[in-house]
């Protein structure tokens, strides 16, 4: 996916666990439902924690890469 592929970003690098998700929480919400939220993340911890997040709470992982220590995911928001 290209930079036109999603709606708004968060950038968690540096952050380590809880803090991403618990950023991912307050950002998703600032996203309609039905459009993108990028995140990118360097703790290991959200290859885990992201998807239970988007499971939970009913939105949809789009797409999980890793670029370098770079987690990237798309998640589009639920309704």
């Amino acid at each position: 996916m290209t930079a036109v592929d999603y709606d708004a970003e968060l950038d968690a690098s540096g952050l380590f666990c809880p803090e991403p998700v618990m950023m991912l929480h307050n950002r998703i919400n600032d996203v309609a439902p039905g459009k993108i939220l990028r995140v990118v993340a360097t703790d290991p911890s959200t290859t885990r924690d992201v998807p239970r997040f988007c499971q939970f709470l009913g939105h949809e992982l789009v797409s999980h890469t890793e670029q370098g220590d770079r987690f990237i995911y798309l998640i589009r928001r639920g309704g």
